[in-house]
């Protein structure tokens, strides 16, 4: 777990030193994995109906409900390892 922990760390670093800028859905994935991750399943209120990009961000972390922190820390490395090839 301690080698995962590092990991998913360096692996946030690492997403602000990308070369290009990913595309909105990947970077939904990206922020979802990072917070199913960090913090465990949804919290909170939805944002409101006008705030777009609130209510996306929520709605994507919501569909991780029920993960492991460890598998989304995982798959949070996996993706951002594939995204600095």
């Amino acid at each position: 777990m301690a080698d995962l922990k590092a990991l998913f760390e360096q692996a946030a670093k690492d997403v602000h030193a990308l070369a290009e800028r990913p595309d909105n859905d990947t970077l939904l994935r990206l922020y979802a994995l990072y917070k199913q991750g960090s913090e465990g399943d949804v919290s909170g209120a939805k944002p409101g109906f006008f705030d777009f990009v609130g209510t996306a961000k929520y709605e994507a972390w919501a569909k991780l409900k029920g993960t492991a922190q460890e598998q989304a820390m995982q798959k949070y490395v996996d993706l951002v390892k594939n995204l600095t090839a």
